[in-house]
Parts: structure tokens; sequence; C-alpha cells
């Protein structure tokens, strides 16, 4: 009889602290902690006055934050020596005002380059790269939790990609970039961010290669999982992946989680993603040095998906007219459950 209460006390209070967490966890941040829940920013879409629900969300839900476009070269230094910075201030203020941490977006990448780079003779590109990270992270020394200081810097079947750093410096441009991101915010942890690595494969493979270098030499903290995800497509191995980049010492993060499909949208595909996106934030918690997710937008309104993928979309948490998705719920119940 004793043993039969005392297994219905316990049970009732599992009962109720699972409600109270479920309770407590009003928000995507809230139900995260410690790790955080990041979101990306656009400066337009933050700052629009006919828009105000982007930044309202941003401020309730969420915990962290990265600059969708406003930090990267061909955006902050369209030209040799020419430097914006007022749309990441914007961005790095907002995330200050709010207690969010920043992961900053990003300093090497082939992609959205100005074109005075691959203009350049190829033994000139490693003083502008030089020139480009030491301009940059100077003036958000101290405001970054952490850089990606390279961006997808392999192909899928695990070569290096073939872009103007590469071919300038060879592999040497990984270290050489990352000491000088060392040399001007010490503070700020560094990652490697790249897509298609989430399970394993030769891409993944290659990048655990290099990170066990990098690692060795002090010059490497994290590895960025992007998670593009198409529904029904999520690699199976995501945690035991994250574990062999976490047994190299490095943690792992989550950086740009989004989760598409074939439109239209349907209650079998609500369904199937809710599940998708409550499989990603199960196996990060089951990781211990996987540190936070950022999902790769807000709002499905402005999300890069279908423009870029033609029929397809549906991809973030909260619909176009802003309505929380099934896998807002998900996300929330993974993290409390």
């Amino acid at each position: 009889m004793f043993a039969s209460a005392l297994t219905l006390a316990v049970s009732a209070a599992s009962l109720v602290t699972g409600a109270s967490a479920a309770a407590a966890a009003s928000t995507l941040k809230d139900a995260a902690s410690p790790l955080y829940f990041g979101a990306a920013l656009g400066v337009g879409h933050l700052t629009n006055a006919s828009d105000p629900t982007f930044a309202k969300l941003a401020k309730q839900q969420f915990s962290a934050a990265t600059p969708e476009n406003e930090m990267k070269w061909g955006v902050v230094n369209p030209e040799a020596g020419v430097y914006e910075f007022a749309d990441a201030d914007t961005i790095v203020a907002f995330t200050k005002k709010n207690n969010m941490k920043l992961r900053c977006h990003n300093l090497v990448w082939h992609s959205q380059l100005s074109p005075y780079v691959t203009a350049l003779p190829l033994n000139k590109v490693k003083a502008a790269m030089l020139q480009h990270i030491k301009d940059v992270v100077e003036h958000f020394a101290g405001d970054c939790y952490a850089w990606d200081v390279i961006n997808e810097p392999f192909n899928d079947d695990g070569t290096y990609r073939d872009d103007v750093f590469y071919q300038a410096m060879g592999e040497d441009y990984f270290e050489i970039a990352l000491k000088q991101v060392r040399a001007y915010d010490s503070h700020a942890k560094l990652y490697i961010n790249d897509y298609n690595i989430e399970g394993g494969n030769a891409k993944s493979d290659a990048m655990l290669a290099l990170a066990k270098k990098l690692y060795k030499k002090g010059l490497l903290d994290g590895i960025g999982f992007e998670s593009h995800f198409i529904l029904n497509e999520l690699p199976g191995d995501i945690a035991e992946n994250m574990e062999r980049f976490t047994k190299v010492g490095l943690d792992i993060a989550v950086t740009e989680l989004d989760i598409r499909y074939n439109l239209p949208e349907t209650a079998t595909t609500d369904s199937q993603q809710a599940t998708q996106y409550a499989s990603v934030v199960n196996a990060c918690q089951s990781v211990k040095r996987c540190v936070g997710i950022t999902v790769w937008g807000i709002t499905d309104l402005y999300s890069w998906i279908p423009q870029t993928f033609t029929g397809q979309g549906a991809a973030l948490l909260w619909d176009d007219d802003y309505k929380k998705k099934p896998a807002y719920k998900a996300v929330i119940n993974a993290f409390v459950d």
C-alpha cells in the first residue's frame, strides 16, 4: 500500500512539474533555455512600420539573432575601402536592447561577394580578405557571440569549393581567415558553417577532417549545421553526426533551420513538418555541446524559399498571416517534455 501511494505521489508530482514547465514555456526562448533559440532577422522587416508584428515576435520569442544579409561582404563592403554598416548596426542595437545573442554572419563566402574581389588578380585576394576581416570584425568587436567566419566551403562530394579564396590561397585560407578574426575579436566563438553536413556523408567527413586540424591549432570553436531541410528527407543520424564533431572538442549549432515542401500546405504536411521540427530539437538536446538552434526567418511571408525553389515553401513556424503552425507547438513541446 505504501509503495503504491508513493508511486502515485511521484506520478502526480511529475504531471504537475510537466504541466508547470509547459505553462512556463510560453515562448520559444523560454522553452529552449539554457540553449538559445534564434531567428534570422532582415533589417527591412525589423524596421517596417507597416508590419510591427515581425519585430514584436523577434523580441518576444527569440533569445538570439543572425543578420539575414546585412553583414555579408557584398552588402557591408560593396567596394574596396567602402563600408556600409548602418543596417547591420540596426540589428546589433536591436539584439542589445532585447538581450539576444548575436551570431554574426558571415565573413568569407563565395556567394553575395562584392565584384571587386573576384576582379582582383589572385595574388591580391589574400590582402583583400585580410583587410575586409579586419575592418568588419573591428567594427563589431564585442557585439558578436559567434562569427560564421567561413561559409559553405565544400562541394557535396567533400572537395573544396573552387572559389576565389581557394584559388588564391588553397586550403591555407581557412587558417589565415580564422587567425585574422581572432586577432581583432578574441572573445567571439569562431565557426565554419555549411549545408548538407547534417548527416554522415562525404561532405560532413571532409568538414570533420578539416575541423580536427583547425581545432588542434586553437583556431576553431564550432561547426554550424545550416539545416535547410526538405520534408521527409531529414537525415536519420543527425545526433550521431553532431557527436562526431563534439568529440573533437567543438560546439555545434543548428544555424539556418527551415523545413520546406511542395505546396500547397495541408493538414498532413503540417503534421509531418511538426514532427520533423521536433526531431531536430531532440537531436540538438541529446548532444551536450549543441548550444542552440536558429530558424532562418520568422514568418513564411518573408521566407527565401519560394523565390529560390519554385513551388516550395511553408518552411517556418508562422504562416503568411503570422498564425502559429503546428511546428511551433511541436518545438516547444520537444524542449519541455
